[in-house]
Order: structure tokens, then sequence, then C-alpha cells
């Protein structure tokens, strides 16, 4: 599995600043994170689990790395916390995204750039979502694998999505 060498402590990413609309450098917070995309066999074929975020968006669940977590403990963990799932099955490192934001939630107006890194799990065929709005997860639904790429919100999860298609098509083989 090619993937980032597992992390035995949440790493603290160094400040930095970027200049803002007005021409002011604006100090920024660098934060890494890890997710999950999930998908499930039945007999209807190969779906995967995808929930609505704060912003009303469908896309795949993420987090924060607590400390002594390794980074795929943090994918596996928020997969399980925001889908609702019981159990997932590590596959394969999928990469990493970079985002900018304004945080609304904990560092409120914060401008962060965070560092996503996401993995494939596989669910239990029965496996039921249980989306956890105390997480940001506020819908969630199995998706079939022909709509998961043009379900997803956001343009920057595409590669994301992509090598988790064509991962799930080479087990189908």
């Amino acid at each position: 599995m090619n993937q980032p060498k597992s992390q035995s402590k949440k790493p603290t990413p160094p400040r930095t600043s970027k200049p803002n609309k007005k021409g002011k450098r604006e100090k920024v917070q660098r934060e890494l994170s890890a997710g999950g995309v999930v998908f499930r066999r039945s007999g209807n074929g190969v779906s995967f689990a995808m929930m609505k975020d704060s912003y009303g968006k469908w896309t795949f669940p993420k987090g924060h790395i607590e400390t002594g977590e390794d980074i795929e403990e943090t994918a596996a963990r928020e997969t399980l916390e925001e889908l609702g799932l019981e159990q997932v099955r590590l596959l394969e490192y999928l990469g990493s995204i970079d985002i900018w934001f304004r945080d609304r939630f904990e560092k409120k107006g914060q401008l962060i750039n965070k560092d996503i890194h996401y993995y494939l799990f596989e669910a239990p065929s029965g496996s039921q979502l249980a989306p956890n709005p105390d997480e940001h997860a506020y819908d969630a639904s199995w998706v079939p694998m022909s709509r998961v790429e043009k379900m997803s919100s956001y343009q920057d999860m595409i590669p994301i999505v992509k090598k988790a298609l064509a991962h799930v098509k080479r087990l189908g083989r």
C-alpha cells in the first residue's frame, strides 16, 4: 500500500501567513486530517457511502487526528463516527487533497489550510448508514458506483474518487 508513514503523534504544522484581499498578511492555521471512501458489495452491485456535510454538499467523511492516533486509525474512526457504520476494512491509500477555508465551528473565521489523506474502506454487504449530525454529517446514502463521481460535490475529490473506483473495479475481476 503506497501511503504516508503512520504518525504516532498529531503533527503541529507551522503557522504561515497569506495576503488577504486588502494586501495585509493574515495568519493561516495548518491542519492535517484523514478520511475514508467506503464501498459495499450487495446483490444490487457496488455502492459507495456518501454524506451531506455542513455546507449541504455530498462528500466523504474526514476529521482531525487525535493525540496518539496514526493517520489510518483517524481515517477509520472518522469514517465510522460520521457515517454511523459499525465496521470497515482498510484496503488502500487513495491520496491527499489540500484545501483552504474559513473555519465555522471551532476557530470561527480563522483561515485554514488543511491536508486531507483519504483511504479506501470496504463495509460488510448489509451495512446501514446512520449519519451523525454532531459530527457534521447531516444525511448519508449508498450511491451506485455509476453515480458516485457525479454526485461528489467537490471537484478536488474527483482524483480520489477515480482512484477508488479503479481499485474497486480491479477487485471485481
